[in-house]
Formats: structure tokens, sequence, C-alpha cells
């Protein structure tokens, strides 16, 4: 999974900005929620999504999806 620190997120903004869907709001929210997700199970885990560490305190055992209601409408998060 990414990480906050790999994604460009002045490019990802223009990108989703210059594509004029209308669900622009919702795929940047969504996309915030699943790095700030991805960062707390990295912090929980001790280790990043993948690479092997003695210091890995658990483990990652793949995600299921839920319908996560906003102001924005319904997203589909894989949590």
């Amino acid at each position: 999974m990414t990480t906050a620190h790999d994604i460009d997120w002045p490019a990802v903004l223009a990108d989703r900005l210059t594509t004029t869907s209308p669900d622009v709001l919702r795929e940047l929210l969504a996309t915030f929620i699943h790095t700030l997700m991805g960062a707390e199970a990295d912090a929980l885990c001790g280790a990043g999504y993948g690479p092997r560490s003695s210091e890995r305190t658990n483990s990652r055992n793949g995600y299921r999806h839920r319908q996560f209601d906003t102001r924005a409408g319904s997203l589909d998060l894989a949590i």
C-alpha cells in the first residue's frame, strides 16, 4: 500500500481537478481515508505492508469491503 510519503499530493489533486468527474470529492476522500488507515496499520504492525521485520508485532490478513456513509455520499472502503 502507498504511504502518505509516497503520494505526490499536488499531482493527485491537479489530476483529480482536471478530470471533471462528479465524484471528485468522494474519490479524494476515499484516497485520504485509505492512506490514513494504511498508516495506522503500519504503526500497529511495527512495519510497512509486505516487508519482513524482526520488530513486526502483528500481521495483516487482508481486507473486507465496508460502506462508509459521509455527507459526500457512500464510500466503498477496503478496511
